[in-house]
C-alpha cells in the first residue's frame, strides 16, 4: 500500500519503511473517510489473508486519483485518510482472527487456563495502533501480551533468531547434529 501510494515521495515519509510511513500518516488521518470490507469475512477460521484487502485498497486509490485528477505515482490529498483506513482494516482483521485463535485454544485446553500468553513479533508488532488493539484483546481475555521491543520488530531475521534463542534456552526442538538432514531449494 505504501508503494502504491508513493510514500517515498511524501516529504514526511521519504526515509521511512512502508509500514512505518502508513502508521505515521494514519495518526492524523480520518479512517472513516474510507471504509474497507474486511478480508475473509465469509470464513469462520483463524487464517489471515490481505490479498482481498489489497485489491480493494488499490481500486480505492485508483478511484481517488481519478477524482483528484492525479497521475499514479503522485501524492493524493487524502493520503492520510487512506493510511488510517488501511491500518484500521488490517488491525481489525488481525484482532478478529487472533481472537478466534485464542477462543479455539482456550476451549480445546491447548493453553493453560491460567497464565496464557499471546506472543506477537515481526513487523506487525512494531505498529503501535495494532499493538494497542492486541493489548486490549489480551487484557479482555486474561492473556499476557508478549512483544519484543519495537526496535527488534523490524526484521524477520531478528524475529527468527529470537525464537531460536528462546527454543535453545528451553531445549525445545534443537538439533545437536545436522547429519542426515537433506536440504532442497524451493
Amino acid at each position: 500500500v505504501a508503494r502504491r501510494l508513493s510514500l517515498k515521495k511524501h516529504p514526511e515519509c521519504h526515509r521511512m519503511a512502508g509500514g512505518v510511513a502508513i502508521e505515521h500518516l494514519a495518526q492524523t488521518g480520518n479512517g472513516e473517510q474510507l471504509m474497507f470490507q474486511l478480508p475473509m469475512n465469509q470464513y469462520r477460521n483463524c487464517n489471515f489473508s490481505f490479498s482481498g484487502l489489497l485489491n480493494l485498497v488499490n481500486n480505492a486509490i485508483a478511484q481517488k486519483e481519478k477524482e483528484e485528477g492525479v497521475q499514479e505515482g503522485e501524492i493524493l490529498s487524502c493520503v492520510r485518510d487512506v493510511a488510517a483506513a488501511v491500518q484500521h482494516a488490517v488491525a481489525v482483521h488481525i484482532l478478529q482472527r487472533t481472537y478466534r485463535a485464542m477462543l479455539f485454544c482456550t476451549r480445546n485446553s491447548i493453553l493453560p487456563s491460567k497464565h496464557a500468553a499471546l506472543v506477537v513479533s515481526g513487523g506487525v508488532a512494531s505498529n503501535q495502533y495494532i499493538r494497542k488493539g492486541l493489548q486490549n484483546l489480551a487484557d479482555a481475555n486474561d492473556f499476557a501480551l508478549l512483544c519484543p521491543p519495537p526496535r527488534l520488530c523490524t526484521d524477520n531475521g531478528v524475529m527468527i533468531a529470537w525464537n531460536g534463542i528462546e527454543r535453545l534456552r528451553a531445549g525445545l526442538g534443537v538439533l545437536q547434529s545436522t547429519d542426515g538432514i537433506r536440504y532442497e531449494p524451493r
